[in-house]
């Protein structure tokens, strides 16, 4: 530690933060010279206390700053690699406690605190926020405030269970801490989260201003927490335990009881409720028990993959791509133009017709006007992003575009013709980029003069809401050509697995399998609703029969039948006729109205109470006709592994095929493309977590009644029989 004389007392020079004295103003600065954000760690924790210790023994030091010297970031949050590392209970709760500790003494500051927030402010930074008197935050679109630790299986575990509800009233801290949700600026000021709102270029003068008031015994407003009826009830003990009771209620609902982090934040609640000064110790507790689950070990593993896949494991291209061409205005075109818009590229969409393009003009500029209501974006930055969009029905200046994406119909001679005119129209390193669901990409890039530059790029549906891009690569395509598609993917805000080629690549593949032992229980006589409720119990976030109706039925039908063909019955072993009778008599799914249910009409008769959807009858006749009823009850647990199984074993065997590269990239898929439960952290870490040895065996049981659609995966079996894991460490 070095020390220098300032204008009062000497500051204070650390690697991670520094402490600098004006006027009796110490502006206290985190900036850990060796990361990008500011995380507390090991670290940075030390180096704080000897800050605190500084200003508790300084007779000079009237009034505090907490800032941070990162462009877009206040603190980010804990290290989670060392909570990773606790072996047990007993290691988590000394490392709450110990932040819990840290807070607490800088709350009982007898100085008067402001944290200057600008950036990213979540988890454990937000905690440390909450301990400060006064926070002031920029209105900017990067400053951002929240608790996320429900996302990894955990609740705040440095006092944000205690301080936040004081600070934002019972119902917004449930709100905050149930959805791990992040709060921008201006609703952190509506909330009582924030005192004062500044633009970035006046943070740090208002900042000191601020605290130096404040120094001088000035008083000023705070938001008053928890305003309305629920307001007004949460201030007394009876009202706190109905609003939490309630809570729960939506929590049972929402989660079906498989994620316990939600159950525990609401404990630690409740507990404080009865016990307030106990309230941080259960907290400790309960964050320490909540670190050792299985899922909260499934999801941090997940946080870890995506924060691995952020970084482009290609290199950085030579020529990054900003100006991209989008083919197809439909929905998913206009979805792949909005998230490029929003991220600075410049977009030219092209269609055959006008209206198709005023169709996927509405579109993007809908979901821009959505940002705008709700005030996350202004008017000006909505009309600033729309502006690089330019709609057309030729190739003009098509030339200028380095990545063009095709999202046209599913069909190969239509991706031929489409490619061969841009290829007419555009440069010699043009890139040409598929989004397609299952047409293997080599095919594609058969109609290509430089089929190297052929690519595909599966988003997924609503591409503005999804998160996941998978980029299909040929054994011709070139590592340059990766290294552009990766990394527009990534500016995209998309987490981007890249995988082999071959019919349906690695989701699409994987997914038909599921729905494949969907239509045979159906056909066996397991009703619409209970296949549903089936895997949402499971985790799924909805059920396949819904999800079908989602994709449509006719989009359903070219998978399976492309992938039957391509890929046998071990993938789609059911005649897709009843798919095809569906969608001659116009039912193509939730967009036509109809499909496995009906949807939009108060007349039909709900076979389930409660349900808001009617059952076609053209299905249960069809059903009725076809189907083979089991002789026996099919338990509702065969019902889940059945499906279950049938995925995890073809994820298996792409991972075999050199389909996948790694077992990260199969669980990142299966979560963040397809639903696959999150707590279980994937097919693969499902398979760890079950044992290998029990997944061939159950799938043994089922070859045996049902064929060889559940035959395991080579891999499988020889990992079965060496007990190993796919992720042994």
């Amino acid at each position: 530690m070095e020390k220098q004389q300032g204008d009062h007392a000497a500051d204070v020079l650390l690697s991670c933060l520094t402490l600098k004295e004006h006027d009796g103003v110490a502006l206290v600065t985190f900036d850990d010279q060796s990361a990008k954000v500011n995380t507390l760690n090991s670290k940075l924790i030390p180096q704080f206390e000897t800050v605190l210790a500084h200003i508790e023994s300084s007779s000079t030091i009237k009034s505090v700053v907490i800032a941070s010297g990162k462009a877009s970031c206040f603190i980010a949050g804990a290290d989670i690699s060392e909570l990773q590392a606790c072996t047990d209970v007993e290691q988590a709760k000394k490392l709450s406690s110990a932040g819990q500790n840290l807070f607490s003494r800088l709350q009982s500051l007898s100085q008067p605190v402001v944290a200057a927030i600008h950036g990213t402010c979540l988890g454990g930074g937000l905690e440390l926020a909450l301990a400060c008197d006064y926070r002031i935050a920029t209105r900017h679109s990067s400053t951002t405030l929240g608790l996320p630790e429900v996302m990894l299986g955990l609740l705040p575990g440095a006092g944000g269970t205690q301080r936040l509800p004081k600070l934002v009233g019972l119902e917004q801290a449930i709100k905050m801490m149930m959805t791990g949700a992040h709060v921008r600026a201006e609703k952190a000021k509506k909330i009582g989260l924030v005192d004062l709102l500044v633009y970035p270029d006046g943070l740090l003068e208002k900042a000191v201003q601020f605290a130096s008031k404040l120094s001088q015994g000035k008083k000023t407003s705070k938001a008053v927490p928890g305003k309305g009826f629920v307001g007004f009830i949460s201030k007394f003990k009876s009202g706190k335990h109905f609003v939490l009771s309630k809570a729960l209620e939506q929590v049972h609902k929402k989660t079906r009881g498989l994620y316990p982090a939600p159950i525990a934040i609401i404990d630690v609640l409740k507990y404080s409720v009865d016990h307030p000064t106990k309230g941080y110790e259960k907290e400790a507790e309960e964050f320490a028990r909540l670190s050792q689950t299985t899922e909260c070990k499934a999801l941090i593993s997940l946080y870890f993959a995506q924060t691995e896949l952020k970084k482009n494991l290609y290199g950085t291209p030579e020529v990054p791509a900003q100006n991209l061409a989008v083919l197809g205005a439909g929905l998913m075109g206009a979805g792949i133009s909005l998230i490029s818009l929003q991220k600075n590229f410049m977009v030219r969409l092209r269609d055959i017709g006008v209206e198709q393009l005023a169709r996927g003009k509405k579109y993007i500029w809908g979901a821009l006007a959505k940002r705008i209501k709700r005030k996350s974006m202004s008017q000006f930055e909505a009309e600033k992003v729309f502006s690089k969009l330019y709609s057309q029905t030729d190739f003009k200046n098509f030339n200028e575009c380095q990545l063009v994406i095709e999202a046209v119909f599913e069909d190969l001679q239509l991706k031929h013709k489409v490619l061969k005119e841009v290829e007419e129209h555009s440069s010699e390193n043009m890139i040409f980029a598929s989004n397609t669901s299952a047409l293997p990409i080599t095919d594609i890039a058969k109609a290509s003069k430089r089929p190297q530059r052929v690519i595909g790029m599966h988003y997924f549906s609503p591409v503005e809401k999804m998160p996941l891009l998978e980029i299909i690569v040929t054994k011709d395509t070139s590592k340059e050509v990766i290294s552009v598609a990766v990394d527009v993917g990534i500016r995209q805000g998309k987490t981007v697995i890249v995988v082999g080629d071959g019919p349906g690549f690695y989701t699409t593949r994987i997914l038909a399998p599921f729905m494949d032992e969907v239509s045979h229980l159906a056909l066996e006589g397991v009703d619409f609703y209970t296949l549903d409720d089936a895997m949402k119990d499971f985790g799924y976030p909805v059920g396949p029969i819904a999800l079908i109706d989602e994709v449509g039925i006719d989009v359903a039908f070219h998978v399976a039948d492309s992938l039957g063909k391509s890929l046998g019955e071990r993938v789609s072993s059911q005649d897709p006729t009843m798919l095809q009778s569906l969608i001659d008599k116009g039912a193509k799914g939730r967009k036509s109205g109809k499909g496995f249910y009906i949807y939009d009409d108060p007349k039909q008769k709900k076979s389930k109470p409660g349900s808001k959807k009617a059952i076609n009858k053209d299905v249960v006749d069809f059903i009725n006709k076809a189907g083979k009823k089991s002789v026996k009850p099919i338990e509702y647990e065969d019902i889940q592994k059945r499906m279950c199984l049938r995925m995890v074993n073809e994820a298996a065997y792409c991972l075999h095929e050199g389909i996948l590269q790694t077992p990260r990239d199969g669980d990142i898929g299966a979560v963040f493309g397809l639903g696959f439960p999150p707590f279980l952290g994937g097919p693969f870490r499902y398979c760890d977590q079950v044992g290998v040895a029990t997944i061939v065996n159950d799938l043994k049981v089922y070859q045996s009644e049902f064929g060889d659609r559940f035959k395991p995966a080579p891999n499988l079996v020889e990992m079965a029989q060496g007990h190993k894991k796919f992720f042994p460490s």
